[in-house]
């Protein structure tokens, strides 16, 4: 089989690659190990930039995210029992974000790319790459006990932080910058009202605590736990009961609870690999780059790579011009390092360091109680979290 763009991976990233090459007129297949089902039940992030939005509507996928999804103008940073609230479109002339599930995304760009007859090979197992430094690279898989060989132009690896793709370049030319914090996020997704009609960030002695939502009936709720914590030691009873004691009081009497959809514990890690392009391999999404969930940027630096890399592939079939896929990795990473640097700020802003000591606490309020009294300090927080300008 051949085609021009081999995608590995079909989460957000790599079907809205798909998604965008399909509208130029571009052949893609995607790969992906696991199964349709699976994909749609890994529970991410819901807080979608201006940017990425936009590109949804350039993909024709929004409707149902401009139907269902609540648009923020502001969230809450709660610390010392008081909460403050960053008014994001005043302090950016308008901007705002959208809540809406990525789960939801992905569901989107899956039908979208369903409807148009599309491939989509789901549960491909040992996908290897080939030959991507020559003109012919190669993807081989197995799929239902048979094996298969794709030829191509190009392979984009949207395939996550564990996949074939970065794995596959040799050492010698990959630079890795990796940070490891010493504490996870423990969340619950429960068919409940949110506590408040924006997000509240909580820095409370007890730690970290992260009040979100993903519909006017559905919540998510973030606990910091120590890395040695287990999803499974804890109950919804004993969830509920923590998130209360690091909440303001109002919020606290407000807390509508009910049982667990979901519970697990991600931990949270900076991550970054230079470059992004080996050859006729581009790496994109968490395939490249891994921010803390704090400052909700890891879909939103997945869409920039996205819309970089599927506009330099049109850029190559349409005008024969290598200059945007020369040009990928140096666009992506000036984006990515700033949304790390926000992303690693901002954690160390809220949540609670267990080395930190008291004078580590004092610095921190110190910082928030500026944050909140400042105009132009928090400007650049809402500058950072509506998203920076391409």
């Amino acid at each position: 089989m051949r085609t021009q763009v081999a995608i590995i991976g079909a989460g957000p990233s790599g079907l809205l690659l798909g998604q965008l090459l399909h509208k130029a007129g571009i052949d893609a297949v995607i790969l992906e190990r696991q199964s349709a089902d699976y994909v749609l039940s890994r529970i991410r992030a819901g807080v979608l930039e201006q940017v990425t939005t936009d590109l949804l509507d350039e993909a024709g996928v929004s409707q149902r995210m401009h139907a269902e999804g609540l648009p923020h103008t502001g969230f809450d940073l709660l610390f010392q029992g008081s909460r403050h609230r960053i008014d994001l479109q005043a302090l950016t002339g308008g901007q705002k974000v959208m809540v809406y599930g990525q789960t939801e995304v992905t569901r989107d760009l899956m039908e979208a790319r369903q409807a148009a007859g599309l491939p989509t090979i789901y549960e491909a197992s040992d996908v290897s790459i080939h030959d991507f430094d020559t003109a012919t690279p190669r993807v081989r898989y197995q799929k239902d006990g048979a094996w298969h060989e794709l030829t191509c132009d190009f392979i984009a690896g949207c395939d996550g932080f564990h996949g074939v793709c970065r794995a596959s370049v040799p050492a010698g030319a990959i630079t890795e910058y990796e940070k490891v914090y010493p504490f996870g996020w423990l969340g619950l997704l429960s068919d409940t009202p949110p506590v408040h009609h924006e997000l509240i960030y909580a820095n409370s002695p007890r730690g970290f605590a992260l009040c979100s939502q993903r519909s006017a009936t559905r919540s998510r709720y973030y606990l910091q736990v120590p890395l040695t914590e287990r999803a499974d030691q804890w109950t919804d009873d004993a969830f509920w009961a923590e998130l209360r004691k690091r909440l303001d009081p109002q919020a606290a009497e407000a807390l509508v609870t009910g049982p667990s959809l979901e519970k697990s514990i991600a931990p949270l890690r900076s991550f970054v690999t230079e470059p992004m392009r080996f050859g006729r391999l581009f790496l994109a999404g968490d395939a490249a780059h891994i921010v803390p969930p704090t400052g909700a940027k890891g879909l939103n630096l997945a869409a920039t790579d996205v819309k970089y890399l599927s506009s330099s592939l049109i850029e190559f079939y349409q005008e024969q011009s290598s200059a945007g896929i020369d040009h990928y990795s140096q666009r992506c990473l000036q984006r990515i390092w700033k949304g790390e640097r926000f992303s690693w700020w901002f954690t160390s802003l809220i949540h609670r360091f267990p080395d930190g000591g008291a004078i580590g606490q004092k610095l921190q309020d110190a910082e928030l109680q500026y944050l909140v009294q400042s105009t132009a300090a928090s400007t650049a927080l809402a500058e950072n979290y509506v998203g920076l300008p391409l």
